[in-house]
């Protein structure tokens, strides 16, 4: 007998240490002592498949369910529950319909699993199947009444709680909670006034939902009359003066707090952060009597975010516990400030990496180029979630791998907006600005909307082939949707429209900004420059100085364009002296670029070769492109082929260039040059790229490659140029004649 009591007090403690590992996170642990266990019961089963469950080992879980030699109406409800935890609806369907017999807890567990998947009408059909002896039971009609105030079904939850047999204060409150938690103030006064009775929750949810607000009067106002404010009530305030950036008040608020537990001291200390007073926020961590994950995992963040990555290491070092959530915050920073390796370091110390960190370094991975290492991670992953595959969606358009982009986002089970958004990115960072356009046309037809970042991509699209139909399109859905006042909509706006030829349209544009910064005078600048508009680029610029808005690099790239184009030298010299001299801006290869051409278009090579060889950074394709245009224009042989062969150690892919300087030598007659460049384009390339034409006609837009008689419509632009030649022909001779 008291054998049999010593072995069932040892399953006992096992059962609870089981128990308590699995809600720490250290199940490896916990499948030790399950496995090293010589008797187990009923209770041991359940204990490892809840921990399963917590450690998102749902399919482990299952498993050891269906070994289990004997079941109670607690292993089937853990298996129930689960699934919930894992939002595996049918799979806990599944166990529910197939229980010999079930409690009020089962049945509240499957509405409560539908409710939190947005599946309310399989949830109100429970409801009302449920068994007349839990008919007056309040959790199950709780749980459909949040489901409801959870996706703004107020009418149906207020019908629903209306007709509860019995009410209790967690209705009312999952009522109001509805109201709170969605903004909706106005009703949830209203409801707040008819309550028959009230706890500290009540109260709680009326601050907190004008915390949510930024209504800080009307939360103070409700946080006084609180009869008995608790923690939580304390905290919500102090959080909202945080919130709004009143640390002082926040502060005060701590300091007449009637007593504090960990949560109080963290939520101060976070309020710290929020506002860049990391001393502050490391002072009152090094006063906390006692801390907890959360109090480390903040001031590292807190550290991180004011760039001490050397105290957010030393805080992780003096952890007494290691804990995945600093660990991951530790790696967060390393990867902001590009210390990949120190991030490699941190990562390889974790045994059991949680799905947030492996996310988190596939985004560092890719970051710091090394897009192979992403992706060996990323076939590791056990469970993948939908931020793992758009990183990776990201990962392969950053390499140029366009196509497995492409394959990763059809695999994916499930796609959210930024989905769509990397995919459309990365069609416009590689160029294939059709397909993004196509993939935007797409996503609208699957019921996903676009945002702002989509919208910025579309136009940026637009811009880029000079799709005006279709960018006016955009412009009209955006006044729709209310984007039309976003920034960075508007600065989109104007490049696409100054792309397209239409600079009044950008003009108009840029006129209806109410702050326009340096990129919105960039994108009109800029504008300017690519339509010929040299003097009212210059004009802009001095405006921009007027509004004291500071250029910047992409501002002289802009205003220097516009000067060249438009012959404008001494203005452009001038400007260039300025970037350098007054502004102290450094200049790149592109400003050179940009006044060599300016030089060279005048006729002066020697000042613009001058230029070049002072030049204190390595030349471009861009500034010897110039260099061997302007020798083109005025006849100077010897120093194209000079800037042709720069041209070729730079992009030795492009024979562009080496037909212009053929082409230079053969209007000169000299041939034996002309054979030279031609076998030397033969031996430094593999090919031309084919050239690249497309029109937009009727709202759509169509492409034609050079020597691709693949399309169907593709001979009738060939006839028709055809016939267009032999007209020009036929004049020129008639003049001729």
């Amino acid at each position: 007998m008291k054998r049999r009591l010593l072995q069932s007090s040892c399953i006992f403690h096992q059962n609870l240490k089981i128990t308590q590992l699995g809600r720490c996170g250290r199940i490896d642990d916990a499948i030790k002592i399950f496995l090293g266990m010589s008797k187990k019961n009923t209770v041991t089963y359940n204990s490892m498949i809840s921990a399963y469950a917590k450690n998102g080992r749902v399919v482990d879980a299952r498993n050891l369910f269906d070994k289990m030699p004997s079941r109670n109406l607690v292993s089937w409800n853990t298996m129930i529950a689960a699934y919930l935890h894992s939002n595996k609806v049918d799979h806990a369907y599944g166990i529910f319909v197939k229980m010999p017999h079930r409690d009020i807890f089962s049945w509240t567990l499957m509405i409560t699993c539908y409710t939190r998947n947005g599946k309310l009408e399989n949830a109100r059909q429970l409801l009302d199947s449920l068994p007349c002896c839990y008919k007056r039971d309040t959790a199950c009609w709780n749980a459909v009444i949040a489901g409801y105030s959870k996706e703004g079904r107020y009418d149906e939850a207020k019908r629903l709680f209306d007709s509860m047999p019995v009410k209790n204060l967690v209705s009312w409150n999952s009522m109001l909670a509805g109201y709170t938690k969605n903004g909706h103030m106005c009703s949830a006064l209203k409801f707040f006034q008819e309550m028959v009775h009230r706890d500290v929750v009540s109260w709680n949810l009326m601050v907190d939902g004008f915390v949510q607000l930024d209504d800080l009067d009307s939360a103070w106002d409700f946080f006084v009359k609180i009869p008995e404010p608790n923690i939580i009530s304390w905290v919500t305030i102090l959080c909202g003066f945080a919130r709004k950036g009143n640390v002082l008040e926040a502060r005060r608020i701590f300091d007449q707090m009637p007593s504090r537990n960990v949560a109080s001291w963290n939520a101060m200390i976070s309020a710290y952060v929020q506002n860049h007073k990391i001393d502050e926020a490391a002072k009152l961590f090094e006063e906390m009597p006692r801390r907890d994950p959360v109090s480390w995992t903040t001031m590292i963040n807190g550290y991180v975010r004011a760039g001490k990555l050397d105290e957010a290491r030393k805080t992780l070092n003096e952890m007494p516990y290691s804990d995945i959530a600093a660990q991951t915050a530790m790696i967060s920073g390393y990867i902001q400030c590009n210390k990949i390796d120190e991030a490699c370091q941190i990562f390889r110390e974790i045994s059991n990496p949680d799905l947030i960190c492996m996310n988190t370094m596939i985004v560092g991975y890719t970051q710091c180029g090394r897009v192979d290492e992403a992706i060996r991670l990323f076939e590791k992953m056990v469970k993948k979630d939908i931020v793992t595959w758009n990183n990776m969606i990201i990962a392969y358009a950053q390499v140029g791998q366009i196509d497995r982009a492409l394959r990763i986002f059809e695999e994916m089970e499930e796609r959210n907006l930024v989905s769509w958004n990397s995919l459309i990115s990365g069609f416009m960072t590689n160029g294939s600005y059709l397909d993004a356009l196509w993939c935007f046309v797409l996503m609208q037809s699957e019921g996903e909307k676009p945002d702002q970042f989509t919208f910025a991509c579309g136009l940026s699209s637009c811009a880029a082939v000079a799709a005006l139909q279709v960018g006016r399109q955009l412009h009209h859905l955006l006044v729709k949707k209310g984007y039309v006042n976003d920034l960075c909509i508007c600065n989109a706006l104007i490049t696409m429209y100054a792309k397209c030829g239409r600079i009044l349209d950008a003009e108009l544009v840029f006129k209806g900004i109410d702050h326009a910064d340096v990129v919105s005078w960039n994108s009109l600048i800029g504008g300017y420059a690519i339509n010929g508009y040299g003097e009212e680029a210059v004009k802009l610029f001095q405006e921009m100085k007027l509004a004291g808005v500071a250029p910047d690099q992409v501002t002289f790239i802009g205003v220097l364009s516009a000067c060249s184009h438009a012959g404008l030298v001494d203005q452009g010299l001038e400007l260039f002296q300025c970037m350098i001299q007054f502004y102290a801006i450094e200049s790149l290869a592109e400003h050179y670029a940009c006044v060599v051409d300016m030089l060279g278009r005048v006729g002066k090579l020697d000042e613009a070769f001058e230029l070049v060889k002072r030049m204190k950074i390595k030349g471009n394709a861009g500034v010897w492109g110039a260099v061997l245009g302007a020798c083109r224009t005025h006849g100077n042989l010897e120093l194209g082929k000079l800037a042709a062969h720069k041209l070729l150690e730079i992009e030795p892919d492009r024979t562009s260039r080496f037909v212009l300087l053929s082409n230079m030598h053969a209007q000169a007659a000299r041939w034996s040059e002309v054979h030279e460049v031609r076998a030397l384009m033969k031996e430094s390339s593999s090919g031309n790229q084919p050239g690249c034409s497309w029109i937009e006609l009727r709202n759509q837009l169509h492409t034609f490659l050079s020597a691709d008689s693949t399309l169907p419509i593709a001979t009738d632009p060939r006839k028709v140029l055809q016939t267009l030649m032999a007209h020009i022909t036929n004049e020129t001779v008639s003049c001729s004649v």
